[in-house]
């Protein structure tokens, strides 16, 4: 399976019982371009004590600087092991997505033809998750590609597929309701265990009834009983919510928070954003490959933790 990224009101749970019912170590070694991460030091003084390691990620259409996250030392020391190896020097972004993320890291799109399918190139191993609620989707957000759930239930990542998030400026409805498809598996399971319970025998009969009869206005009402004795029992119930510090930066610079809490997400652009504007605008085919090849020239380190 390729390593894609797998992508309501309360009124949605009665949406859904009707479909039921229908149916390592830090590295302190120098890197290799000395010269290189010597100039990109001098320019920002302020680089030589950040606490994290700094990469530069070259290509066609600019430089785009990423900070590595020290609370994911795994997905951290993998992605400095592949850049220091060249690994992903002259791969190319194979899959773009406008307003949502640009992806690479797959080794076969080095040499690939135009048109050729890509997505399935690994590196031999994954990564377990390592999943950090401060840590999230936001614009900028760089993220572990990974196989979707039905083949991969611990949500390990892939060996060296990575994707940038791109996003959009949500409103506050749109962050709720990307909250609740979060929870959706616990609203699932809060409607099931009140169907189940007797003492809402004659409000399942009555939502089947009106159903099969094809009576709009009984159902709805019967389903806004439904939803109130969900939302009764979703407030007790243990269940995500985004932080203050999520919902402002998803209404102020924009993300992807669905994807919270299913992917790894282990560093972020702190420039360089207008690059993946310009990146995420180019024209895909229908498997979302550019038209045109957009190549990673070069990614080094500019600065190794401290």
């Amino acid at each position: 399976m390729s390593k894609k990224i797998c992508f309501s009101g309360y009124s949605c749970v009665l949406m859904l019982f009707l479909l039921m019912f229908g149916s390592c170590k830090t590295r302190s070694k120098t890197v290799s371009g000395k010269n290189d991460k010597a100039s990109e030091v001098s320019k920002n003084p302020a680089l030589s004590n950040s606490p994290e390691t700094l990469v530069v990620m070259s290509t066609d259409s600019g430089d785009i600087k990423i900070r590595l996250y020290n609370e994911t030392p795994l997905h951290r020391d993998n992605f400095i092991k592949l850049v220091e190896k060249g690994f992903y020097d002259s791969l190319l972004f194979h899959r773009v997505i406008s307003n949502f993320m640009i992806q690479g890291g797959d080794p076969d799109s080095k040499h690939a033809q135009p048109g050729q399918m890509l997505g399935e190139g690994d590196i031999g191993y994954t990564i377990p998750a390592e999943f950090n609620p401060q840590l999230f989707h936001k614009k900028g957000a760089l993220c572990a590609a990974r196989q979707g759930d039905d083949v991969n239930p611990q949500k390990a990542s892939s060996g060296c597929q990575f994707y940038i998030v791109q996003g959009r400026k949500l409103s506050e409805n749109d962050i709720q309701q990307f909250e609740n498809r979060i929870n959706r598996p616990v609203l699932n399971q809060i409607t099931d265990q009140l169907l189940k319970n007797p003492a809402n025998a004659k409000l399942k009969e009555d939502i089947a009834r009106f159903r099969q009869q094809g009576n709009r206005d009984s159902l709805m009402i019967a389903g806004k009983k439904l939803d109130e004795l969900v939302l009764i029992e979703y407030k007790k119930t243990p269940h995500y919510e985004f932080s203050a510090e999520q919902k402002a930066a998803y209404a102020s610079i924009g993300g992807t928070p669905h994807l919270d809490g299913s992917y790894t997400v282990f560093g972020e652009v702190y420039e360089g954003l207008a690059i993946i504007d310009k990146l995420g605008a180019v024209p895909t085919n229908k498997n979302d490959r550019p038209l045109k090849d957009l190549r990673i020239k070069k990614v080094r380190v500019i600065h190794y933790k401290k």
